[in-house]
C-alpha cells in the first residue's frame, strides 16, 4: 500500500491558475492534480512568478516575504517534501532551495534544465547562476527529456536523477466516432482528408510553425491535391495567419479559434493527419494527444519531438526547415488512406504503451515516497 505524502508544490515559471494557457501550465497542473487524485495532500506554495526576476529588482522584496511565508507554513503543516516543477535560467526557483535548506525539507525538482551556454551572455548569466544553485540543491531531480538528462549529469550524480518518458493520460484523448461525423458534416468536407494544426497564435516559433503549415499545404493545393486544413488556436498573429491562408489556400482553411483541451479529442477525431513542425519544441504534448486519437503526425525531427513520435511508424519526422520533404510527407499521407489508417492505429498503441502518464507518474511516486521517508526534517 502506498504511503500518503504531504507535498508542497511550486511552479516558478508559470504558477498554477495562470490565465495564459501553455504546455508548461498544462504539465504543472496535471502533475499537481495527479498526486491529489492519488490521495496525497498537495499544497500550492506560492503564485510568485520568477520569469526574468533577476532583472526585476522591484520584485525581490516579495521573494523574501514569500520565503518567510513558506517557512511558517512548513512549520505549521510539516510536509514530507517540496516539489518544484520546471526551474531553468529564465525562471530559476528562488524559493524552494532556500526554504528547504532552512527547514531541512527534501527539495525535489521535476523538469529542471541546465545549459552552460547561458553563462556566456550577460543577460542570462544571473539566471544561469541561480538556476544551477537550485538544481544542485535538489535531493532528487526528474526530467522528461533525454537531452536534459545528459546535461544534468554534468552537475548531479546519476543516483539523484530519473528520466521519465513524456506522456499524457490517454483516456483523455480517445477516438470519438460520433464527433467525427458531426464535425465533418458541419465542415462540409465530404470524403476529403482533413489536415489539423493546433498552436497558440503568439509571435515566435508557434506562429512561424503555423505559417510553415499554411505554406506547405499551399504547395499541395497548387499541385491539385484535394484536402481541407483546420487550424485550432488564437492570439495576436491571427490576422496575419488568416491573410497568409487566404493568399495560399483560398477557401481551404477553417480557423476554429481556441478549443478547451478537454474538448480537443473531438476535433482530433474528426481529422485525418496532424501537421505542425514544432520548431525547437521542447516536449510536444500536442503530438501525443493527436496520436492518441489515431492521427499520424508530420513534424520536424528537432527538440523533444523524436521522443514522442516514432518516425515512419506513427508519422514522418523531417529535417528542420526542409520544405520539400515536409510537403512530400504530407502528400504521402493524403494520397494513401491505408497508410493513414496503419500509422494512426500504430500511433494509438504507441502512446498507450510508451507514454501513459499514469504509469510514468507512479514510478515518480515511488521515488518521492523514498525521499520523503528518508527525510530528517526537524523544522
Amino acid at each position: 500500500m502506498k504511503d500518503t505524502m504531504r507535498i508542497f508544490f511550486y511552479a516558478p515559471f508559470k504558477p498554477l491558475g495562470h490565465p495564459h494557457p501553455s504546455g508548461d501550465l498544462m504539465i504543472a497542473t496535471g502533475l499537481h492534480d495527479y498526486f491529489a487524485r492519488r490521495g496525497h495532500q498537495v499544497w500550492s506554495v506560492s503564485s510568485l512568478r520568477s520569469r526574468w526576476i533577476f532583472w526585476k529588482p522591484w520584485i525581490w522584496p516579495q521573494v523574501l516575504w514569500e520565503r518567510r511565508r513558506a517557512v511558517r507554513r512548513i512549520i505549521q503543516i510539516r510536509p514530507d517534501l517540496w516539489l518544484t516543477y520546471h526551474t531553468y535560467y529564465k525562471a530559476p526557483d528562488l524559493l524552494g532551495p532556500a526554504v528547504c535548506q532552512e527547514t531541512e525539507l527534501p527539495y525535489v525538482v521535476f523538469q529542471g534544465i541546465y545549459s552552460t551556454k547561458r553563462k556566456r551572455d550577460i543577460r542570462t548569466l544571473p539566471g544561469y547562476i541561480l538556476n544551477k544553485k537550485a538544481l544542485g540543491a535538489s535531493r532528487h531531480l526528474f526530467t522528461n527529456r533525454r537531452e536534459d538528462l545528459i546535461n544534468l549529469e554534468r552537475i548531479l550524480p546519476q543516483n539523484r536523477l530519473t528520466y521519465l518518458t513524456p506522456g499524457i493520460f490517454p483516456e483523455d484523448f480517445p477516438f470519438d466516432a460520433q464527433a467525427r461525423v458531426e464535425f465533418r458534416r458541419s465542415w462540409d468536407v465530404g470524403n476529403e482528408p482533413v489536415i489539423l494544426a493546433a498552436a497558440m497564435f503568439r509571435p515566435g516559433v508557434k506562429a512561424k510553425g503555423l505559417a510553415w503549415v499554411i505554406l506547405a499545404c499551399g504547395k499541395l493545393f497548387q499541385q491539385g491535391r484535394r484536402f481541407q486544413l483546420v487550424i485550432v488556436g488564437d492570439g495576436k498573429e491571427r490576422d496575419r495567419l488568416q491573410r497568409l491562408a487566404a493568399e495560399n489556400l483560398p477557401g481551404k482553411v477553417r480557423f476554429m479559434g481556441r478549443v478547451p483541451r478537454n474538448e480537443m479529442y473531438r476535433v482530433y477525431s474528426a481529422c485525418d493527419v496532424f501537421v505542425f513542425p514544432g520548431i525547437r519544441e521542447s516536449l510536444g504534448m500536442v503530438f501525443l494527444e493527436a496520436q492518441s486519437c489515431g492521427l499520424p503526425v508530420v513534424a520536424f525531427a528537432n527538440g523533444g519531438i523524436p521522443e514522442v513520435v516514432k518516425d515512419r511508424a506513427t508519422g514522418f519526422l523531417v529535417p528542420p526547415f526542409a520544405l520539400e520533404p515536409f510537403v512530400q510527407a504530407i502528400e504521402s499521407l493524403l494520397s494513401d488512406e491505408n497508410l493513414r489508417q496503419k500509422m494512426g492505429k500504430a500511433a494509438r498503441s504507441y502512446v498507450r504503451e510508451n507514454h501513459d502518464l499514469d504509469r510514468n507518474y507512479r514510478e515518480m511516486e515511488k521515488v518521492l515516497e523514498k525521499v520523503g521517508r528518508a527525510s530528517t526534517s526537524t523544522f
